[in-house]
């Protein structure tokens, strides 16, 4: 997969990671991207955890994979600035 298609899918899953958490009136579109490409990381490492095939390509499953990452590193990033 190329670096385009990182920061594509990176912002899709951070964007929809951050409409999930709550956060995307905070967010701006790097942030989204960010929280997409380490959501993705992460969402892979979990995947694999339990056994399931992580980050594929531009696919379905992949944005799957990088969305539920997201909102896990949006969720401890929620608990840790929590007011």
């Amino acid at each position: 997969m190329g670096f385009l298609s990182w920061i594509v899918l990176g912002g899709i899953a951070g964007w929809i990671a951050s409409i999930i958490t709550k956060r995307n009136d905070r967010m701006g579109c790097i942030t989204n991207i960010l929280a997409g490409i380490v959501g993705a990381a992460v969402g892979g490492w979990l995947a694999s955890l339990f056994g399931f095939q992580g980050f594929t390509g531009f696919n379905l499953q992949s944005l799957l994979v990088a969305v539920v990452g997201a909102v896990a590193v949006l969720a401890v990033l929620n608990l840790l600035t929590r007011k």
